[in-house]
C-alpha cells in the first residue's frame, strides 16, 4: 500500500506539541492545558507523550510487517536503533553541563527506545490475537499489583504522588537522579502499560494493512474500535485512575482510544479526501520527528546566552511582552509557538533536500 500522509501528518503535529508544551516563556506562566495535570485526570498535554508511543506502534506494523523472515540482520538494526535513541535521550539529560552525578537516566526518548525495542521483538513474533492478548494482560497485570499489592507498610491501591509500587519499585531499580526527586514519571515499572500503548498502534496498523478492505473500512474500523477503547477507558477511570505520571492502564485506553479516533479522522481528510493544501507542517516535523525532538532539546541553549542587555533572548522577549502589558501567559505561548517555529525552519531544511534521518 501507499505511504499514509495522515500517519506522518499525525506525528509531526505530535512532535510539535511535544516542543510547544516542553517549552514555554516561563514556566511560571502557562495556560492550564498546556500542564501536565497535578495528579488524576488528563489534559491535552497529557495525551502527546502516548500518541507519539501509539504512532511508533503503528510505525511498526508498517515497516516490519513484510519484513518479519529478516533474521539477525533486522534484530540487529532493531537493537542499534533502540540503543541509539536511548543514548539520545541520555545526551540530552546531561546536555548543557554535561553533569554525570545527577544524570537522569529515564526521561522520554529512554521510554520510546525501551517501548519500540519490546513491541518490535512481540510483532516479529506474534500475530493480531496474541499482541491484543499480550496488551490486554499488561494492562490487567499493572492494574492488579498497583491496586492488590500492599507495599513499604502501605495499604495495597495507595495511589499518592512518590507513594505507589511503581514508585517504590522504581526506587530499587531506576538508577541516577529522579525527576520528581523520590520517584520518576518515566520510571521504568511503569514501562509495563506504556508497552501496551505501543501496542495498540500495532493493533491499529495491522488494521490498516488489511488487504480485505478498503480504506473506507479501516477508517470505520479504526473509529469504532477506537470509541470503544475510549469509553472502556473511561468507565476503568472509576475503580483506576486516568493518570499519566503512572501511566495507569485506564489512561493507556483513553489516550489510545483518543489516537485511534485523531488517525481515523486524519486518515479520512488526507488519504482518502485527498486534503493535503495545508499539512505541510505536520509533514516535516514528521519527516524527521526524533531529529526535531533532539533539536529542541539543544537549541533552546542558544537563546538563554545573554546577548542582549545582559539576558538571553527568550528573557528579553518575555520581559518585552510584558511591559507593553500583554498577559504573562499569552507571551510566554508565543515564545512556546515562536521556538516551535525556529525548529520547524531547521527540520525543513532537511526535508526540502529530502534528507531523512533515521536513527
Amino acid at each position: 500500500m501507499k505511504r499514509l500522509l495522515s500517519l506522518d501528518f499525525f506525528r509531526g503535529l505530535t512532535i510539535a506539541a511535544m516542543i510547544i508544551v516542553n517549552d514555554p516563556g516561563s514556566w511560571s506562566n502557562v495556560y492550564a492545558p498546556l500542564r501536565h495535570a497535578e495528579w488524576n485526570g488528563a489534559t491535552p498535554t497529557d495525551l502527546v507523550f502516548p500518541f507519539f508511543l501509539f504512532i511508533v506502534g503503528v510505525s511498526i506494523s508498517l515497516s516490519l510487517s513484510k519484513r518479519k523472515n529478516g533474521g539477525l540482520n533486522l534484530y540487529t538494526k532493531i537493537f542499534k536503533r533502540s540503543v541509539i535513541i536511548f543514548l539520545l535521550g541520555i545526551f540530552l539529560a546531561l546536555f548543557p553541563k554535561f553533569d554525570f552525578e545527577n544524570l537522569r537516566v529515564v526521561g522520554v526518548l529512554q521510554r520510546i527506545a525501551i517501548v519500540y525495542f519490546i513491541c518490535a521483538l512481540i510483532f516479529l513474533n506474534t500475530n493480531f490475537k496474541s499482541q491484543l492478548k499480550i496488551g490486554v494482560g499488561l494492562l490487567v497485570f499493572y492494574w492488579i499489583t498497583m491496586m492488590f499489592i500492599p507495599f513499604n507498610g502501605n495499604i495495597a491501591g495507595t495511589l499518592e504522588p512518590g507513594n505507589n509500587l511503581a514508585a517504590w519499585i522504581d526506587s530499587f531499580i531506576v538508577p541516577g537522579r529522579m525527576y520528581q526527586g523520590s520517584w520518576d514519571p518515566e520510571g521504568f515499572y511503569s514501562i509495563i502499560p506504556a508497552i501496551a500503548s505501543g501496542i495498540s498502534g500495532m493493533l491499529s496498523g495491522t488494521i490498516i494493512l488489511n488487504k480485505a478492505n478498503s480504506l473506507k473500512d479501516k477508517i470505520i474500523s479504526l473509529f469504532f474500535w477506537g470509541s470503544i477503547i475510549l469509553i472502556i477507558g473511561y468507565f476503568w477511570d472509576y475503580i483506576f485512575p486516568i493518570n499519566k505520571h503512572i501511566w495507569t492502564s485506564s489512561y493507556v485506553l483513553y489516550s489510545s482510544g483518543l489516537a485511534m479516533i485523531i488517525l481515523a479522522i486524519s486518515t479520512w481528510l488526507i488519504d482518502e479526501k485527498n486534503y493535503t493544501s495545508n499539512i505541510k507542517i505536520g509533514l516535516v516535523f514528521g519527516s524527521n520527528a526524533i531529529t526535531a525532538y533532539v533539536l529542541h532539546g539543544i537549541v533552546w541553549r542558544l537563546f538563554q546566552i545573554p546577548v542582549i542587555n545582559g539576558v538571553g533572548f527568550q528573557k528579553f522577549w518575555m520581559d518585552t511582552g510584558i511591559g507593553l502589558g500583554l498577559p504573562p501567559k499569552f507571551v510566554s505561548l508565543d515564545w512556546a509557538i515562536f521556538y516551535t517555529f525556529v525548529i520547524y525552519l531547521l527540520i525543513y531544511q532537511l526535508y526540502k533536500r529530502k534528507i531523512f534521518l533515521k536513527v
